[in-house]
């Protein structure tokens, strides 16, 4: 685990932060993204470093379907990009962001509603009868 030395200002005393602090708002800036899913393993497919231009974040997520794939990776690379700089004050040089799979919705979980529904309809026929 790699701590990184913040000195804003050049002022005396200095701030660390952990790598994994980086990468626990990462993951919290995630979870708060509507259409996606972090991939189940131990690092959540989040892998942060520090350099000298700034921290690089490349992330893996699953997509849900019917959402515009180019526009969620604008958003999570816009939300992590606003939460790291403003929680941590560390510059974003890069996230990049690989859309690892989409989740499809069961086709046989509408058709399941639609047949109970029918199904309660026709005992409530028979109890008016």
């Amino acid at each position: 685990m790699a701590s990184i030395k913040y000195n804003p200002n050049g002022q005396k005393g200095k701030i660390t932060y952990n790598s994994d602090i980086v990468s626990g708002i990462v993951a919290l800036s995630l979870q708060e993204t509507e259409g996606i899913e972090l991939i189940p393993s131990k690092s959540k497919g989040i892998k942060v470093s520090f350099e000298k231009e700034g921290v690089f974040v490349d992330i893996s997520v699953i997509a849900h379907y019917g959402y515009n794939v180019p526009e969620l990776a604008y958003r999570i690379q816009q939300t992590i990009k606003q939460m790291v700089e403003s929680m941590t004050k560390y510059k974003i040089a890069e996230v990049d962001v690989h859309v690892q799979s989409v989740i499809f919705p069961d086709p046989e979980q509408p058709a399941m509603a639609e047949f109970q529904q029918h199904d309660q309809d026709e005992q409530e026929d028979k109890k008016n009868v």
